[in-house]
């Protein structure tokens, strides 16, 4: 037995190609799609209110500055692998008049021999997450660059961590320093498991994952830049910030602006003196929206267009 249903013609919606992906929810409205999904399951709503969404495109239609970004990575080889960070500094280049010029960098690819040459044109720098050993040596050589150039930088989860190692080999002069991720032999072990994680064997149980709260430092950038001091963001890692060397970070001005209220893990680094040079250990781009981006990306992209 054969059904078949006939599809109305005030059922078809024109689904056409658009200049920006941002644009098309606008379109199938305007064809009536939200309509007829309003009349097929019953649904009592009001109608739609599109007015921030129109406002939100008009700024991409008039923006009139430009912002080189160069991301930082391990997997730029996969085009969707850093796809949440992307559309979080699009969307806050937005709210910026700035058109987004985003080059992904491979990671594995930086040397000191080559890395002026391959940063030294960017207005920002994000180093981005990532597992394993494979080129994190790049990252280290990127941050270097980064922090002793004044070049604004955003550290996200392995990001951050690459901060701290690279902050304590070249400023704090701490020999044979690493994520015991990489190492487990190191003398100095900057970034390591917590007690209770080692004796797990299962590495998915080990991680930390989903929302934490962190508590942020009265007056820094990244308090300033929430407007307020408790936030809530995403989690998705296994490795810490070692609090055993916080106070050797802080009096070299590294500083530790956010923390977990419950456990006092380290959740947020920001350097002093330098133009905004900032690592995360949450992932911010998780809960970036096109009418609400992230306000640790907001800041960012603010750092750059004010110098």
């Amino acid at each position: 037995e054969i059904l078949i249903g006939l599809v109305g013609s005030e059922m078809c919606i024109r689904d056409r190609t658009m200049p920006s992906l941002y644009q098309c929810p606008l379109m199938l409205h305007t064809g009536g799609l939200d309509d007829v999904v309003v009349k097929q399951l019953h649904l009592d709503v009001p109608p739609a209110d599109l007015t921030e969404w129109k406002e939100m495109l008009a700024r991409i239609a008039t923006r009139s500055k430009t912002c080189t970004i160069a991301l930082v990575g391990k997997y730029v080889e996969l085009q969707d692998a850093y796809k949440s960070i992307d559309e979080a500094l699009l969307q806050s280049c937005v709210y910026h008049d700035r058109k987004l010029k985003l080059t992904s960098i491979h990671s594995e690819s930086i040397t000191k021999d080559n890395v002026e040459k391959l940063l030294s044109g960017y207005d920002g720098v994000v180093v981005a997450p990532g597992f394993g050993s494979r080129g994190v040596e790049g990252k280290l050589i990127a941050l270097e660059y980064t922090r002793t150039h004044q070049i604004p930088t955003l550290g996200i989860c392995l990001g951050m961590q690459c901060m701290a190692i690279e902050f304590a080999q070249n400023v704090l002069g701490l020999e044979d320093c690493n994520t015991t991720e990489i190492k487990p032999t190191a003398a100095n072990k900057i970034i390591d498991l917590m007690d209770e994680q080692k004796a797990v064997s299962d590495l998915g149980a080990s991680m930390r994952l989903g929302a934490y709260e962190c508590e942020l430092k009265e007056g820094s950038k990244l308090a300033a830049a929430y407007g307020k001091l408790l936030i809530s963001e995403r989690h998705r890692h296994r490795y810490e910030f070692n609090s055993q060397y916080r106070t050797a970070f802080e009096e070299a001005g590294f500083k530790c602006v956010g923390t977990n209220p419950e456990t006092g893990l380290v959740e947020a680094l920001e350097l002093e003196g330098h133009p905004w040079y900032i690592g995360v250990q949450y992932h911010p781009e998780y809960s970036s929206t096109v009418l609400q981006p992230s306000p640790i990306f907001m800041a960012f992209i603010s750092a750059i267009s004010n110098r």
